[in-house]
């Protein structure tokens, strides 16, 4: 026996030895290092980001009644609010056609339209704060943009998203989130579609539909359920604190849900983005958003509704994982295991830690 042999561990153990987890929407693997979160951080530490609690700034862009970047004056709205972006990503005109002449210089010209939801007319009100009611009403306002937006002849894709706090890129801290509606599919939803296809031949049911009740079953990465709603951490989770809300049943889109499934999806937002941020008692940021069937007027059968979060954060409100160096030239990996994760998320109260600090 050599001295390799002699140190190699006589059984595994995934909350200690490295290994990979493929995922099955994206068709990729990511390396698990759980051993790694034993090491010393003398690294970069984020600026902690504060808001302070009022309802109203003279001199944010996003609040009630105030003039926007380009002039133009918001109406004093009481809810959720949703406007085109003034300075889009996309335009809706067509500009040029596409050149398929040269292989290695592709341009494709894209049409599209971007709009803004503000959440709340309250400046300082992020999702974790809201009442279900409030959550509620964003949702409805998802679902009827989902809705028109799809309808247009030029629009085959929807896409609904919120980038939270600073760290994500976050321009304002009015907590707003956006929509993205284009002519092409993206590049990741024709990944995730190729999967979600595939699987959906080979079983005749959703790949999703069969993983929850595989997750279910297990319950070591499940934070919360209700009757229509799975929340939990993947199996394949890439960032510290990943996690997911599935539907239970096989909706393919928002455009489908009824009153009551909407009021569910309410509470599992809340569920989580409260967790969040008592897990460092801070206001966790994150990137958010909706994965669901193309507008593009086809069958979408295999399509099932979810919805990532992304949250940075790793040790404390000042520390996050970097994708850098091997995450950027190889694959994706994390420290932490998923399990543990998802045990760290499931302790955290479902009570906010700033109303339960209060006096």
């Amino acid at each position: 026996m050599n001295l390799l042999q002699e140190n190699m561990p006589t059984s595994f153990d995934a909350t200690t030895h490295p290994h990979r987890r493929y995922n099955p929407l994206l068709d990729e693997w990511i390396l698990v290092s759980p051993h790694r979160a034993k090491r010393p951080w003398q690294g970069q530490n984020e600026t902690i980001e504060t808001v302070e609690e009022i309802h109203y700034d003279p001199n944010c862009y996003l609040c009630p009644g105030n003039l926007r970047s380009n002039h133009t004056p918001n109406p004093v709205y009481e809810d959720c609010f949703v406007f085109e972006n003034d300075f889009p990503a996309l335009m809706q005109e067509t500009v040029g056609k596409t050149d398929e002449n040269e292989p290695l210089f592709q341009i494709e010209p894209e049409q599209g339209i971007n709009k803004v939801i503000c959440f709340s007319p309250k400046h300082h009100l992020t999702l974790p704060q809201m009442s279900l009611q409030e959550i509620k009403k964003i949702i409805d306002a998802w679902q009827h943009e989902y809705n028109t937006l799809g309808s247009l002849d030029f629009i085959n894709y929807v896409q609904i998203f919120e980038n939270k706090g600073a760290v994500m890129g976050c321009s304002n801290p009015h907590p707003h989130g956006q929509i993205w509606a284009q002519k092409s599919i993206p590049t990741l939803i024709r990944r995730t579609q190729a999967q979600l296809e595939k699987y959906f031949e080979k079983h005749q049911k959703t790949m999703l539909e069969d993983y929850v009740q595989k997750e279910l079953a297990l319950k070591e990465r499940i934070i919360f359920e209700n009757e229509s709603f799975v929340l939990l951490v993947p199996f394949w989770a890439t960032w510290p604190f990943e996690t997911m809300i599935v539907s239970k049943k096989a909706f393919q889109n928002i455009g489908q849900f009824n009153e009551k499934e909407k009021l569910n999806f309410a509470e599992m937002i809340q569920h989580i983005t409260i967790k969040y941020d008592n897990i460092f008692e801070t206001s966790f940021p994150y990137s958010a958003g909706i994965h669901q069937s193309p507008t593009d007027g086809k069958n979408n059968e295999a399509w099932h509704f979810h919805m990532h979060f992304y949250p940075p954060l790793l040790r404390s409100g000042t520390v996050k994982k970097f994708m850098v160096g091997y995450e950027m030239l190889a694959e994706s990996q994390r420290d932490m295991t998923p399990e543990q994760s998802a045990e760290r998320i499931r302790l955290q109260s479902h009570i906010h830690y700033k109303q339960k600090n209060r006096p």
